[in-house]
């Protein structure tokens, strides 16, 4: 009895294997940029047709791909895993680039593109840079907190402490997530430094005189950098799409982020003594507070649009679109409008905003929505939910709680609204 022949791919296979590959190499870039797994699939169907694929089907959840491609009677099925969950929109918007000059050249000349090049070039994508050091991304996280406090009626000594303590924060979270610690410890320590950071500020302003009370409400605001917003949109857009794999996946790394940074916000609150109370509203002419919100939301959405890596022009857009749309939601809100139906138009707004101007400036429309929805995503209120709940609080938990989630739904629904009015493959389900 003779030993079976071992079986060897032939060259069909073999290119086949170097295609798939190739397509997989695109869909962890996408992936580790922090995109939605609707457009991984999609920048990965789109590759692997441009270098001559038949058919590419893929499965995506947070941090995992299992992709199949095509070709006559063969098939390749490969596994990757994306440890680093994380947001990158300039690397986003360069795969976006890549894959649309590929998909072109296809079309117009016929020819699957050579896989050498798409490997060299997602090998230079990966190993870009960020585009801003430490001591810049902890600038942009600053500065949009800042302006956070502001919206949450915050005054200059909030503003001031917050953009000190969430600058540090978020140079504490950079530092510590670039050598590989775990996220969810990371962003207790974060949440932690900036909250002891915004005390220690205002207790020393206080006990030097310059101000007559502490102003202990702004430090909740000071942790907003750590609000998982990227995470929560691109979820509810995933579930949108019934693609719940994915979306429940993301969601829940969003909950488990955020239940860590409200329990150290509640651990410092306990250890000090602290209620996280809003402040009141500030007492300015109608016309003052207009500008000042106008200002605070650009600056709001430029500072998260930064610290997700964004160039600057991208930012810029990002930054013009949320201020329209965030003004515009609070002043319906002051107008006796339920808070979550101004939230859903004010994200229809940027949804509809985003599809018309983002392509004019070659930059994937989620680059620009989703930083600039993220300036409405009710941190404040989810900090407390979970404050209250860790207090024994259970009632002003769920109300509280409830608030959050109805916003953010109402987020949801205002950005996939938006996408299938602009976008045949959203609002056809097929």
């Amino acid at each position: 009895m003779h030993p079976p022949q071992a079986s060897y791919p032939d060259d069909d296979e073999l290119d086949l294997i170097r295609r798939s590959g190739a397509a997989l190499q695109v869909g962890r870039l996408s992936l580790s940029g922090g995109t939605g797994s609707y457009r991984v699939k999609a920048s990965m169907a789109r590759i692997a047709r441009a270098m001559g694929v038949d058919r590419h089907e893929a499965h995506v959840t947070l941090t995992e791909i299992t992709a199949t491609s095509h070709r006559g009677r063969s098939f390749r099925t490969e596994v990757a895993e994306v440890r680093a969950v994380g947001v990158n929109a300039d690397r986003l918007a360069l795969v976006e680039r890549m894959v649309t000059r590929f998909e072109r050249r296809h079309d117009e000349t016929g020819e699957p593109v050579p896989v050498a090049e798409v490997l060299d070039e997602t090998a230079a994508i990966a190993t870009k840079p960020p585009l801003y050091p430490a001591l810049l991304n902890a600038l942009w996280s600053a500065l949009a907190c800042a302006a956070f406090a502001f919206l949450n009626n915050g005054g200059v000594v909030e503003v001031g402490g917050v953009f000190v303590a969430a600058g540090l924060g978020q140079l504490v979270r950079r530092f510590l997530l670039h050598r590989g610690y775990n996220q969810f410890g990371v962003t207790m320590l974060a949440a932690t430094t900036a909250c002891f950071s915004y005390l220690a500020l205002v207790t020393l302003l206080h006990e030097l005189g310059a101000i007559e009370t502490r102003h202990e409400a702004g430090y909740v605001s000071a942790v907003l950098f750590l609000i998982p917003g990227f995470a929560l949109v691109t979820g509810a857009l995933d579930l949108a799409r019934l693609d719940f794999s994915a979306g429940v996946s993301r969601l829940t790394y969003a909950l488990m982020i955020l239940t860590s940074a409200a329990l150290a916000v509640w651990a410092v609150s306990s250890i000090v003594g602290l209620q996280p109370d809003p402040p009141p509203k500030p007492d300015l002419d109608p016309a003052v507070l207009l500008a000042l919100r106008l200002l605070a939301s650009f600056v709001g959405v430029l500072g998260f649009a930064l610290m997700f890596n964004s160039p600057w022009r991208m930012a810029t857009l990002a930054a013009a679109v949320g201020m329209v749309a965030n003004v515009g939601r609070l002043l319906l809100v002051d107008h006796g409008m339920v808070t979550q139906a101004a939230a859903a138009c004010a994200a229809l707004v940027v949804g509809v905003l985003a599809a018309y101007l983002a392509p004019r400036l070659d930059v994937p429309r989620v680059t620009v929505a989703v930083p600039a929805v993220v300036i409405m995503v009710p941190g404040v209120l989810a900090y407390r939910a979970i404050f209250y709940l860790s207090d024994g609080d259970t009632l002003q938990a769920l109300v509280y709680g409830v608030q959050a989630g109805l916003v953010v739904i109402a987020l949801s629904i205002g950005l996939a609204v938006a996408r299938m009015l602009t976008d045949r493959t959203w609002g056809f389900d097929r």
